[in-house]
């Protein structure tokens, strides 16, 4: 410790909503974060809560497997900010990271994720409006880690910064992934047979060298038939990456602040279609 003192003055509002019905069969939910309370538009979060919750009721069970998936922003930004945390250069560098390079090296500039994916963290960005400097009281600036698809940069600590002889930088503290114009309705119009995903819970890593982790749906999970909503679906647990998962991309939407994860931090997401989504086992939790 060399004496380094900061502070940051912030602000943020955060609002979450999880509603059961009567019967126990159906569970909703809404939330949305902003600097700006006022921004938060909190009747219709607290209908569309009520509304997913409603549809919920009595689902059915579908066989597991691997489907075409719709991901609301905030199942988006678990699984997205889970790879942001792989974007470590050690672990890389020692081969323990699925952005080592097979016979040593890493894989900066080349193509990881489909082209349209662009992933960054910038404390300055208006949708995110991050704490400056990280956790090693490194000072933070916009850090492009995946543009175009192609893996731009790998975070470096201290430490192994001055082992390999680099600058040290700033971890993912925020993160955001650029949007597109694809709407939710359009993605759920486009699609023969899918499943919808509200949000996702306990999220463990089963593969650090794929960055593959499992998980649960929750809050509301639905079959997709004929461009139509048919049928609330009871849960899942998933195997999956978020790579494998930004490679099988069909379609993306705005990006917008979602209301926290299960790792915290400012995090920006769109809704996502992709296919081949790997669902492994049926889950009874509401």
């Amino acid at each position: 410790n060399k004496g380094l003192f900061a502070y940051n003055r912030s602000t943020n509002a955060n609002y979450t909503l999880t509603v059961r019905t009567d019967d126990g069969t159906g569970s909703g939910w809404a939330g949305a974060e902003h600097a700006d309370w006022r921004q938060l538009n909190f009747p219709g979060l607290a209908e569309h809560a009520i509304n997913k919750a409603r549809l919920s009721r009595n689902p059915v069970a579908i066989e597991p497997g691997r489907y075409t998936v719709i991901l609301e922003p905030q199942a988006v930004g678990d699984l997205v900010q889970l790879m942001g945390f792989a974007l470590n250069a050690r672990t890389a560098d020692e081969g323990r990271s699925a952005f080592a390079k097979q016979g040593g090296g890493n894989k900066i500039g080349e193509k990881i994720v489909d082209s349209r994916v662009t992933i960054f963290s910038d404390p300055q960005d208006p949708q995110l409006l991050g704490q400056p400097y990280d956790n090693q009281g490194l000072p933070l600036s916009r850090q492009v880690w995946v543009e175009n698809g192609m893996l731009k940069q790998l975070f470096y600590s201290r430490f192994w910064a001055q082992k390999q002889g680099k600058q040290p930088t700033g971890g993912p503290n925020s993160i955001k992934m650029v949007g597109g114009t694809t709407s939710m309705d359009d993605m759920i119009k486009s699609t023969p047979r899918g499943i919808l995903v509200t949000r996702l819970w306990y999220l463990r890593s089963v593969d650090p060298r794929t960055i593959l982790f499992t998980g649960l749906t929750r809050d509301g999970t639905f079959l997709i038939e004929n461009g139509k909503i048919s049928k609330a679906i009871k849960n899942f647990r998933f195997n999956e990456s978020p790579l494998f998962l930004l490679s099988n991309l069909e379609a993306i939407g705005p990006a917008v602040r979602i209301a926290g994860t299960e790792q915290g931090g400012p995090v920006v997401m769109p809704a996502i279609k992709a296919k081949d989504f790997n669902f492994t086992s049926l889950s009874d939790a509401v």
